[in-house]
């Protein structure tokens, strides 16, 4: 090659997550793609114009993919009430006291981020928030954005009562006479949401550029919007992308999921293939489809394949909620896998797991292998007899690792009421690694932190960043580094069908992080404590630590 590099790293640690773990000290871009990977043999490529980047024994990787983010409602709720970040009761009714009177005029208070923890039993009460806000609705959803707390001016103004029933899909949290307590669970929340005021195209564009931003700082260079639609009271965040596309503005790249309304069946399809091809514009397309088949399982939504236990220990009659009838999920993943749609599955119960899996093993024995890199999210439950499922059926394990450690949400509100068998089947990383399956992450942001680098801690860690290390959460699944950091670069690439991302080899794409040191000479109980000094995408700079 004689065609001098537009930028070369050298002088430190390259991980290039190929197949082979390659290491490296040197890497050239050349335009947005990257020419040469390799030693001191590479600096030949250094010409009057290049720009030399001294690593100074700092690490180059693979810019991080995030295979699962709500990215423009997370930067939305970065300018909302934010509840996250503590999970004290005080602290919560504080902000939103400060809130609501740095915000005298809006008609509506509303935030996220509360945690189920911070209250007996999960549930708090619409009385806390009346004590302080009582002539405004408030509505504040929780921190995994499957239940919601609303103040009683809120519900009023929903006309829910004690006579309200419950939807097929939702539950209305009640006191002992029936009267509404205030907290909302999954479907339900839509009951209050549809009231919520419409926010400008001007705020919602705002809140994917706060969002990008933020990632980018994170190392992030591309991800998959796991919504793509409108849900529980959030917009549908599609035209922002697309209009952000257009103007330059996404420096992303970003695939959208679009939402499949559980409501509604395959007569959704001829929409959902009109606007596949709508919604696409340099780096931006919306080529999967979200089901979400079950909820989650503090609030005993997800769907089982055995009853709850109560806080007795004792099995209920409640296994949970299959959001898409079984029977009708084979045939609708079989048409769209037929029209050639990734399917991303919302599927957290061992249930739903299964049914999902079912699916696309319907899907593969009618259209044959496609290539359509269908996807199981979270993970939290998988029967033992599933894991070797993945890997036969080519299904992709997007893994949020971050859930994987001991917390209270696990320890108070999870683990009780699962028993002890099947507590043990949560989040199995190293199973589904070691049963050949293709592992990929991402974050829920913004149901938990979008930082990679805290997630890749708690996958070879399974304990929370700051933990106490002692207390490792089912430690025969922990994985390697080497595993983990593949998993949100290569794997998360892979899903998100950027074959020429996601890896550091000649041609691909130079989407690329620069961390503060090497990860590979550190601790294990040190990866969260690193930090991310430079991204480029396409050879670009898109963040430089101040």
């Amino acid at each position: 090659m004689t065609t001098s590099a537009d930028l070369l790293f050298t002088n430190g640690p390259v991980f290039t997550a190929d197949p082979a773990r390659t290491r490296a000290t040197s890497l050239a871009v050349v335009g947005e793609r990257i020419a040469a990977v390799g030693h001191d043999e590479v600096r030949e490529l250094v010409g009057p114009r290049t720009e030399v980047v001294d690593l100074a024994g700092r690490m180059l990787i693979p810019g991080f993919q995030d295979a699962h983010i709500h990215a423009v409602f997370g930067g939305i709720e970065l300018g909302e009430c934010d509840l996250s970040g503590t999970t004290g009761r005080d602290e919560y009714l504080r902000r939103i006291a400060a809130f609501a009177e740095a915000h005298p005029d809006c008609p509506w208070i509303t935030g996220s981020g509360w945690s189920m923890e911070s209250f007996e039993g999960g549930l708090p009460h619409r009385r806390l928030i009346d004590a302080i806000v009582a002539d405004r609705p408030v509505y504040l959803v929780n921190r995994d954005h499957h239940g919601a707390w609303a103040n009683t001016r809120a519900l009023e103004l929903a006309g829910i009562t004690a006579d309200t029933p419950d939807p097929a899909d939702g539950r209305i949290e009640r006191d002992a006479d029936g009267t509404p307590s205030g907290v909302l669970q999954e479907g339900a929340t839509a009951l209050v949401a549809r009231l919520v005021p419409t926010l400008s195209d001007e705020e919602r564009m705002a809140g994917l550029l706060r969002a990008q931003e933020l990632l980018h700082g994170l190392g992030i260079t591309g991800w998959q919007d796991a919504l793509l639609g409108t849900f529980n009271g959030q917009p549908d965040p599609s035209d922002v992308y697309l209009a952000a596309a257009r103007a330059g503005t996404l420096t992303a790249r970003v695939n959208g999921a679009l939402w499949w309304r559980r409501s509604r069946g395959a007569e959704q399809i001829p929409e959902l293939l009109a606007r596949r091809a709508e919604l696409r514009h340099g780096r931006f397309r919306a080529d999967s489809v979200k089901i979400m088949q079950d909820g989650i399982a503090e609030n005993f939504t997800a769907a089982m394949t055995t009853p709850y236990l109560d806080s007795c220990g004792c099995a209920t009659t409640n296994s949970g909620l299959s959001f898409v009838d079984p029977e009708e999920l084979l045939s609708y993943v079989t048409e769209l896998d037929a029209h050639d749609f990734q399917v991303h599955f919302h599927a957290l119960g061992d249930r739903a797991v299964r049914e999902a899996l079912d699916a696309i093993e319907a899907a593969l024995k009618a259209n044959g292998s496609r290539g359509n890199r269908h996807h199981l999210a979270h993970l939290q439950v998988v029967h033992p007899d599933d894991v070797p499922r993945f890997a036969a059926l080519g299904a992709l394990a997007n893994i949020q690792p971050l859930w994987a450690a001991h917390e209270p949400q696990m320890d108070e509100l999870t683990i009780p009421f699962l028993g002890p068998e099947r507590a043990a089947w949560q989040y199995p990383f190293g199973d589904l690694l070691r049963a050949g399956a293709t592992l990929v992450a991402g974050s829920d942001w913004p149901v938990t932190s979008p930082d990679p680098l805290a997630g890749i801690h708690v996958a070879v860690n399974r304990v929370e960043p700051g933990g106490d290390p002692e207390r490792v959460f089912l430690p025969e699944q922990r994985l390697d580094l080497a595993t983990a950091l593949a998993a949100y670069t290569a794997g998360s690439a892979h899903a998100n069908g950027l074959d020429d991302a996601g890896s550091l080899l000649p041609g691909h794409l130079a989407d690329l992080a620069v961390l503060d040191r090497d990860l590979f000479a550190a601790p294990p109980g040190e990866i969260a404590h690193a930090r991310v000094e430079q991204t480029f995408v396409g050879g670009s700079r898109v963040y430089a630590a101040g």
